[in-house]
């Protein structure tokens, strides 16, 4: 049985459904427009690397392709698992079972740190943000990678299935915070409309779920995100 670090957020799509999540993170943004982002304002080659919620460690070695050493913290310990397992053979390549809140590595220690969809979702994750703050080297940046729940089709889903989520609440935070941002047209691409299908269905409830089926036509949807980054 998969152990819960204490004091993790859980992850309803990804914990209960990884294999599932997979078929979502080969789908989005096929044109690597994350990567392109974060490296025009930091690039990560020849350096630290920490993926805060790397899950099973898809991004993992994408990262250890260019980056000097590679850190994947999750507080799910079969996901960890998994992620290990992925990366075995990547001799720069860690993971460990940890939270945002309690990250295992040196003051000072880490040149990118990255957040995909993971914890940092505005108010309540101010001691991840305090985490941050302790293990970023100067010259280094943070990113948080995030769902824009104010725009599109996906944006409206979102909001009908999570309605104590507060778009305006979000940005607020986040200017006090002094992050910066920059809007992400992104866009996931499927084989199968049973793949795009049963991604849908992790991501919203189920009569969420059935109209975002019916009003997507083909293999294809828009995501919109934000990326949010600080220089430290």
């Amino acid at each position: 049985m998969a152990r819960i670090v204490e004091g993790a957020i859980p992850s309803p799509n990804i914990w209960n459904s990884p294999r599932t999540y997979e078929l979502e993170n080969r789908a989005v943004d096929p044109d690597g427009a994350v990567d392109a982002a974060i490296s025009g304002i930091r690039p990560w080659t020849g350096g630290i690397v920490l993926d805060i919620g790397c899950g099973a460690g898809y991004h993992l070695p994408g990262f250890a392709a260019t980056a000097s050493k590679v850190i994947g913290v999750e507080p799910h310990s079969g996901l960890a698992a998994l992620a290990a397992e992925r990366c075995r053979g990547l001799p720069r390549v860690s993971v460990r079972a940890a939270t945002a809140q309690a990250l295992p590595v040196p003051d000072g220690s880490v040149d990118v740190a990255v957040a995909r969809w993971a914890y940092f979702f505005g108010p309540g994750c101010e001691p991840g943000l305090r985490e941050l703050s302790r293990v970023m080297r100067r010259g280094g940046a943070a990113f948080v990678v995030d769902l824009d729940a104010t725009r599109g089709a996906f944006g409206t889903w979102f909001s009908r299935t999570v309605p104590s989520y507060s778009a305006p609440a979000v940005e607020a935070f986040w200017s006090r915070q002094g992050w910066q941002r920059r809007e992400l047209d992104l866009r996931m691409v499927f084989t199968s409309r049973a793949d795009l299908e049963a991604v849908l269905r992790i991501e919203f409830t189920p009569a969420v779920a059935e109209e975002a089926i019916a009003q997507t036509q083909g293999l294809e949807l828009p995501y919109p995100n934000v990326l949010r980054w600080r220089l430290y």
